[in-house]
């Protein structure tokens, strides 16, 4: 198969999200499942293995509507493949995460390096020394800049200390590559915000900043419903100071049905919640758990009104 690997001019994504907001796209690992992969199995394998599934996705997420393609390198750190066998294929899986997913985004949308959390806790709490993470961080994104990713996304944060070593990281392989980040973010007894490790809205996400993300914002809270990603929002977004607002919800707080884990909101929802989170100031709205192309096809229209 042939690849385009074309990246986009890396600034021209700050310069558009001045001009207004964008469309993300959804989730990556449960349309895999719907394909044939297993449960725990290695769902980046398929970027070289199964290519033509990933970026059949990724084409439906583009043709609904998002300019933002994520790559399917979620779990993509030496730490999370070493747990498949696969840590000395970090720089090919990643390569080749970002070639599928260049040529599902085409010339006219941006190519989102992802960069999940790596298993594990920073020292004194786990094992892991910033050392480790900043290296392993590092050998992931040289990989997904080689493959043509726009930006990089440090994603599903729940340590601020993570969080600043992956963005240190993408500054050392391309000190100009924009850089998104986004928390994973519960609800309190109190009402409030915080991340599992405790970090409230304001500290989270002023660290990232200070870091020197471009964007910040939050995705995957599971315990959240719509409207409290849009409260959760409006907090981002003085937190954030200059940074641009990302916001990738849920298809609503999981359920659970039948002994499994759904996500019950419809397009229509999803749609309503992308115009508050505009009025509320994101710049960026996608979709995370539960979301599917039709979710962001409603999202889409939302933010182009």
């Amino acid at each position: 198969m042939n690849f385009s690997i074309r990246p986009m001019k890396q600034n021209n994504l700050i310069e558009a999200l001045a001009a207004g907001p964008l469309c993300g796209d959804g989730a990556m690992g449960t349309l895999l499942m719907a394909r044939g992969m297993a449960g725990g199995s290695c769902g980046m394998a398929w970027n070289i293995d199964q290519p033509e599934d990933v970026i059949a996705i990724h084409r439906a997420y583009r043709e609904a509507g998002s300019r933002l393609i994520t790559t399917n390198s979620f779990g993509g750190s030496r730490f999370i493949l070493a747990l498949h066998g696969r840590a000395a294929d970090v720089r090919d899986l990643n390569i080749a995460a970002a070639k599928v997913a260049r040529t599902a985004a085409g010339d006219d949308a941006w190519v989102l390096g992802d960069v999940g959390p790596c298993g594990d806790f920073l020292e004194p709490v786990g094992d892991l020394t910033e050392d480790e993470v900043r290296d392993a961080f590092r050998d992931q994104i040289e990989g997904l800049i080689a493959g043509g990713a726009d930006a990089i996304l440090v994603e599903t944060m729940s340590d601020p200390g993570e969080m600043i070593l992956g963005i240190e990281a993408a500054h050392a392989c391309d000190p100009n590559i924009p850089v998104i980040a986004t928390y994973a973010f519960q609800k309190t007894a109190d009402g409030g915000f915080r991340t599992m490790m405790g970090s409230t809205v304001a500290d989270a996400i002023g660290k990232a900043v200070d870091a020197g993300a471009a964007v910040v914002g939050a995705n995957c809270g599971s315990s959240l419903d719509l409207d409290d990603y849009v409260t959760l929002c409006k907090e981002i977004v003085v937190a954030g100071g200059p940074a641009h607002v990302i916001i990738q919800p849920n298809a609503g707080a999981p359920q659970q049905v039948g002994g499994q884990t759904v996500y019950l909101a419809t397009p229509a929802q999803m749609a309503d919640t992308a115009r508050r989170l505009l009025d509320a100031g994101a710049r960026i709205i996608g979709g995370c758990c539960g979301t599917t192309p039709e979710h962001l096809a409603a999202i889409a229209k939302a933010v182009a009104m």
